[in-house]
């Protein structure tokens, strides 16, 4: 079994959807706690270090044979916490992060929340280093669409991450992420002829293979 954290119950079915494609049989279980991310957003990614390590406690008591952070915002303090609750820990962006330094070094993370921009750049620089490639980080705040979000206006949420991509001069970058899951919908939705990646699909399929390799063992 896989356990997912959330702060939003937006992914519960995106996430359930890729599930049924992608890995059919594999059993989810999704914990949503949205007070994670307002507290993040507002003390920084360490306030909330002991409710997350909470939440991975609760997911293992529960059976979870490793746990996937769908949050970028609090995804590294999660990860951190893997040795203590015994069971591998994910963060959902991470493959994003290796697949964007292998385009090249020029790498512009997007985000609509700021508070997502600190744990994403470090996390791209740390792939980059881990596969001793050059990294060169950029970051392109999308203003107001997190407020469209929290609204519920989706559509209008995922038009502005995709307008905002298309705005990236395309000499400029290598690869472009979107660096929170909720903007991953946008991803078709762009034009440029610079590679645009999103978190969920390989966060997910990495959490499949954890999750079943350690069952197995």
């Amino acid at each position: 079994m896989l356990a997912l954290l959330h702060t939003s119950p937006l992914h519960v079915p995106v996430f359930d959807a890729l599930c049924d494609e992608d890995h059919p049989g594999l059993e989810l279980v999704h914990f949503v706690h949205e007070d994670l991310l307002i507290r993040a957003r507002a003390d920084g990614p360490h306030a909330v270090a002991g409710a997350v390590r909470a939440v991975l406690v609760q997911a293992v008591a529960g059976g979870a044979a490793a746990v996937l952070c769908t949050c970028s915002s609090i995804g590294g303090v999660a990860e951190a916490a893997a040795e203590e609750v015994g069971v591998p820990v994910l963060r959902v962006d991470r493959p994003m992060a290796a697949a964007a330094v292998a385009f090249g070094p020029r790498v512009v993370v997007v985000a609509t929340s700021e508070s997502t921009f600190g744990p994403t750049v470090a996390l791209v620089e740390e792939e980059a280093r881990r596969a001793g490639l050059p990294a060169d980080v950029l970051t392109l705040f999308v203003d107001g669409a997190w407020a469209l979000f929290q609204a519920g206006d989706t559509e209008g949420y995922v038009r502005s991450v995709a307008d905002a991509v298309d705005s990236v001069p395309g000499d400029s970058a290598d690869a472009i992420i979107l660096a929170q899951a909720s903007m991953a919908p946008a991803q078709p939705l762009t034009t440029t002829a610079v590679p645009v990646l999103s978190s969920p699909r390989p966060g997910l399929a990495a959490g499949a293979a954890v999750s079943r390799a350690t069952d197995a063992g």
